[in-house]
């Protein structure tokens, strides 16, 4: 596949790899590469996400992902249940209820990183309602304020996280429901990344 990249493109993907901790400035990468404008660097960034090479995120130039190939137009993401996973269990040791097609390029991460959930219970509206399909990407660790699918007591949530300290408290967005302290088995599944509601 890098045979069909411009020569620009292929500057482009190694510098976009290369400070993938540092995302560098469209200026900076005009630079590093020697082109006449930013326009031009802009277009080229374009072909290798349009290639499938690189996902980014539409609202930050800087949150991008360098992809180790193409990826298929469409993925199919395990859906899983929130239920009760035991002690030390995790939602992603059970079968998947489902598979679901979906769009590559609605993720703005790798698809193989990616699985669903279908929400329960109301105590995350009102941005989240009871059977919406809720996409997740898979991670272990949680930053403070944002919204994850985790295993706490055994039993599968979606919560915002708040951290304070060494603490971790669980958060609804309904204010009928109060914050608590996470358990002891507490584990992060994966960052909320996508909400497809089922409400009309």
């Amino acid at each position: 596949m890098a045979k069909t990249l411009h020569a620009i493109q292929k500057k482009l993907l190694k510098l976009l790899a290369d400070n993938i901790d540092d995302p560098l400035t469209i200026r900076e990468l005009q630079g590093a590469v020697g082109v006449s404008s930013t326009s031009v660097v802009a277009h080229h960034i374009a072909q290798l996400e349009k290639k499938g090479h690189i996902k980014r995120n539409p609202y930050n130039s800087k949150d991008y992902q360098v992809m180790s190939g193409p990826e298929n137009k469409i993925a199919h993401l395990n859906l899983y249940g929130l239920a009760q996973c035991g002690p030390s269990g995790s939602i992603l040791d059970g079968d998947p209820v489902d598979r679901v097609p979906i769009s590559s390029q609605l993720l703005s991460f790798p698809a193989a990183e990616a699985f669903m959930v279908r929400a329960k219970g109301k105590s995350m509206e009102p941005k989240i309602h009871d059977g919406d399909l809720v996409i997740v990407r898979k991670v272990s660790q949680a930053e403070n304020g944002k919204v994850y699918v985790l295993v706490n007591n055994g039993e599968a949530l979606i919560k915002r996280v708040q951290i304070d300290s060494k603490t971790r408290i669980l958060h609804s967005f309904n204010s009928e429901f109060q914050p608590f302290i996470a358990a002891k088995d507490f584990r992060i599944e994966g960052e909320v990344k996508g909400i497809f509601s089922q409400r009309i």
